[in-house]
């Protein structure tokens, strides 16, 4: 685990490596090595063509956040398809989180919910009559900070509000990073966690959480897992435990993660070059996409900067911490591919190799049949320090992918942008939200971020 400072965000903090058990070796073997696809031809076509429609919105919503050296990432909104169709948004504001309701062809449909006393869109799961909102809310503990909570509303009034974190368990979550997913009978939440006493006091971890449909908390999950959990991703299934994966930077990369010491033996996705409060391969604001296929196979896309090479710490006395040496300064696309919920990849696919650009904001949705579509931010010029970089924005792009890594269509430039979770409809059809401005990469996010008084919905049908 990583010793940290108390902190109201966890990816910030730089702090000395220490471990939190000893005699926890690590037995887990290089892997997701880093491969570049091979001239790939498109065999199919697509217009890719992006709808969109303007929601004004009740409050002012801050678009942006501070990532780690204060990096520019979109504040992270939600959108969530009930199974009538019907769509929420969930989105931050000063006065709670909102959730505001859309009709399947995504035009607002009704008033917003505002969420009172919560703060940070940690997951959303849209109901016939409601929602489940993974968010954190105020507590009472050592460190003075959140905690992370379900709160669901049926008919427009809350039917439970269910704290994940408490004095009890000794641990906090001053930010989330989160998701929160739904199997049709129990909810579950996967969210990053501070000790706040305990044999974890200090450290920052994960928390994998089941609740019922009333709000009860279950058996399964775990209460401690990837060390200074950098990004997360986790897919509802129908039984047995929910597919996750995590960036744990003790063990630098991405893994698929299956709770307390797991990381020490669990599959390697990919190895990166990462420390407290970065990893040098990353999901959008530390959350990413798990597509599973009709096969049971499982694919994720992030930014990576690869691995040159990647050995045991030999000054980590615990025998589990890596070093890795990064393969790039700037972050290149990359998919990967994971033949069931419990193994590795046979290799990470590297779908980029342009040394002086900076990709960011790498989302990866279903995509009709047997395609996915891929999604990333380019800047040109970057320049990079300490593992992030700014540049020049130069386009949002759209792109298809087969469940091989091939391309499948040409690059498009759009200028809709993905700023969090994508809905897929019954039909295919992928909807989000977004802000409509242009970013900006050129420099740090100082002060207090810029707000919007609208969202646009974008739509997307194969």
């Amino acid at each position: 685990m990583t010793s940290a400072r108390r902190t109201t965000t966890h990816r910030r903090v730089r702090a000395a490596r220490r471990p939190l058990i000893a005699g926890l070796a690590a037995t887990a073997a290089l892997g997701g090595a880093w491969y570049a696809t091979a001239g790939a031809a498109t065999t199919a076509t697509s217009s890719l063509a992006v709808t969109t429609n303007t929601v004004s919105l009740s409050a002012k919503f801050p678009y942006l956040s501070a990532g780690y050296n204060n990096e520019r990432e979109w504040t992270r909104t939600a959108t969530a398809v009930a199974p009538n169709g019907t769509l929420r948004v969930a989105w931050p504001a000063s006065d709670g989180v909102h959730v505001t309701p859309l009709t399947s062809a995504g035009k607002r449909s009704g008033a917003d919910t505002v969420v009172k006393g919560t703060k940070e869109v940690g997951g959303l799961v849209a109901h016939n009559n409601g929602f489940a909102l993974l968010t954190r809310v105020s507590d009472t503990n050592k460190w003075k900070e959140t905690a992370a909570a379900i709160v669901r509303y049926t008919n427009g009034k809350q039917t439970f509000r269910t704290k994940l974190t408490s004095t009890a368990t000794h641990d906090t979550s001053p930010g989330l990073d989160g998701q929160l997913t739904w199997n049709g009978s129990k909810y579950g939440a996967y969210f990053v966690v501070h000790g706040a006493g305990g044999f974890a006091d200090g450290h920052f971890g994960d928390k994998l959480s089941y609740i019922s449909a009333k709000g009860s908390k279950l058996s399964g999950g775990w209460s401690w897992g990837c060390s200074h959990n950098e990004g997360i991703a986790l897919h509802a299934e129908k039984s047995g435990a929910f597919t996750s994966l995590c960036f744990d930077d003790w063990r630098s990369g991405l893994f698929v993660s299956t709770g307390i010491g797991a990381p020490d033996v669990a599959p390697v996705v990919q190895r990166e070059q990462c420390w407290a409060g970065y990893c040098g391969g990353t999901f959008p604001s530390r959350t990413g996409d798990l597509v599973k296929s009709s096969t049971g196979r499982y694919a994720t896309a992030f930014a990576s900067r690869g691995a040159a090479s990647a050995k045991k710490n030999p000054a980590d006395s615990s025998g589990r911490g890596w070093s890795v040496t990064p393969q790039t300064s700037t972050h290149q696309v990359a998919v990967a591919f994971l033949k069931n919920r419990n193994s590795g990849p046979g290799k990470a696919i590297r779908l980029s190799n342009t040394k002086g650009t900076e990709h960011v904001n790498v989302h990866l949705a279903p995509y009709g049949k047997d395609k996915l579509l891929l999604s990333w931010e380019s800047l040109k010029n970057a320049k990079c320090k300490a593992g992030t970089c700014t540049g020049t924005f130069t386009g949002t792009h759209l792109r298809l992918i087969d469940w091989n890594g091939k391309f499948q269509s040409a690059d498009k430039v759009v200028q809709a942008r993905i700023t969090g979770d994508i809905a897929v409809s019954a039909n295919g059809t992928l909807t989000w939200a977004y802000v409509p401005v242009t970013p900006s990469y050129g420099s740090a996010l100082n002060g207090a971020s810029p707000t919007s008084k609208t969202l646009r919905i974008a739509r997307l049908t194969p």
